[in-house]
């Protein structure tokens, strides 16, 4: 079975033709697509502003498709939009990566103690995308691997079959991947880690062991000094 990346999906406004709705459409997702990705893999500074008029230029699209990208990683909390400045990559503190982890921490942890309460065992699709992970880690594909950690979490918490706590953790996609890809960026030794404790967790799962998924989840989203260090500079 294969898993794929579930990014938001657009909408376009329907007062245009049919073909000139699709064309919209299809520059916009390619433009955030850009962005972003370039975002994840550095190629904008944090604190960088960008100009719309070179995005569009480097995309292959007008400026329209941008700015309505630029507003939607605006939303994601990619980048801030700076009136009579333009669009600033955003800077990723160590007090959101405490704050992100917190939360996860809270959504994932009664995940689990449902799960090995009900001795449903680790879902199909988490097992592939570790195998998948450990891939994106050998090609040290550090995009990749924290799109994929973060549908691997995902799949974990949608198994609790609580749809409301699955959409509330999936709206921390872009922050988490982000986040996990400027982790591994700043700390690659951390990749033998994190895939390990990515294996200890699926075992305790598998051995309906509530508290000790816990503690592994625990153990996963622990601060490392070294992090915190490179998000407070």
């Amino acid at each position: 079975m294969s898993v794929e990346c579930k990014w938001l999906n657009e909408s376009v406004p329907s007062l245009e033709s049919t073909s000139d709705a699709t064309l919209r459409g299809s520059a916009g997702k390619r433009a955030y697509e850009w962005i972003r990705d370039a975002i994840l893999a550095g190629e904008f500074a944090e604190g960088e502003f960008v100009d719309e008029v070179v995005l569009a230029a480097r995309v292959g699209t007008s400026r329209t498709p941008v700015r309505e990208a630029l507003q939607r990683l605006q939303v994601e909390r990619y980048v801030d939009l700076v009136p009579r400045r333009g669009a600033q990559v955003r800077v990723v503190t160590a007090v959101e990566m405490r704050e992100i982890y917190q939360a996860r921490f809270v959504l994932e942890s009664d995940a689990l103690r449902t799960i090995c309460t009900r001795r449903a065992g680790v879902p199909d699709a988490a097992r592939e995308l570790v195998l998948q992970m450990e891939q994106a880690g050998s090609a040290r594909d550090w995009n990749r691997f924290a799109q994929l950690d973060q549908l691997f979490h995902s799949e974990i918490v949608r198994h609790q079959r609580n749809a409301v706590i699955a959409d509330l953790y999936d709206s921390l996609q872009p922050r988490q991947v982000r986040l996990g890809t400027r982790t591994l960026t700043e700390a690659p030794a951390r990749l033998l880690t994190i895939e390990s404790e990515h294996r200890d967790l699926l075992a305790a799962i598998d051995n309906h062991d509530a508290e000790g998924s816990v503690d592994v989840l625990r153990r996963h989203l622990r601060e490392i000094p070294e992090l915190v260090n490179a998000f407070s500079r």
